[in-house]
């Protein structure tokens, strides 16, 4: 079982199957850059037992560690995802992308940069129409109508 590689088990329908993963030879996760993600994300010694030993660990490690947001019961899952990206896109997508692009960036850069890089992402977005939607809407109490604009 241990010789299957990514694509054997990327075969079969992605989220049934996902428990297969683990039958993929480790280190799989250097193929992707992994080591150093992994290593920021959950700390040296917890990254280094991990990559060293080869060790499998379950859904409620990887949201004690930070390394997933939440986890759902196979069932739920596409419900709780439906749930969250209407949260999302309640937003002005232009915001949403800027957070998202701000996170990506202070995850790559130490805390100096990432502020820094945040504060001239704020800024930017003052100059959107959805920004003066945003303040109007507050402002007049009602809810926003985000153009992407």
């Amino acid at each position: 079982m241990r010789d299957r590689s990514f694509g054997d088990v990327y075969y079969k329908e992605f989220i049934t199957n996902w428990s297969d993963i683990t039958l993929i030879s480790k280190p799989i996760i250097a193929a992707v850059n992994g080591f150093a993600r992994l290593t920021a994300a959950i700390g040296k010694a917890k990254a280094m037992e991990l990559i060293l030993t080869g060790r499998n660990f379950s859904a409620a490690d990887a949201l004690n560690w930070g390394m997933v947001a939440n986890i759902f019961k196979p069932e739920n899952l596409v419900e709780e995802a439906i749930k969250a990206a209407q949260e999302i896109a309640a937003f002005s997508p232009i915001a949403v992308k800027a957070a998202k692009e701000v996170v990506n960036e202070s995850f790559n850069t130490n805390l100096e940069q990432g502020l820094r890089y945040e504060r001239r992402v704020f800024h930017g977005l003052f100059g959107t129409q959805d920004q003066k939607e945003g303040m109007s809407a507050f402002l007049e109490k009602r809810k926003p109508s985000f153009t992407g604009k």
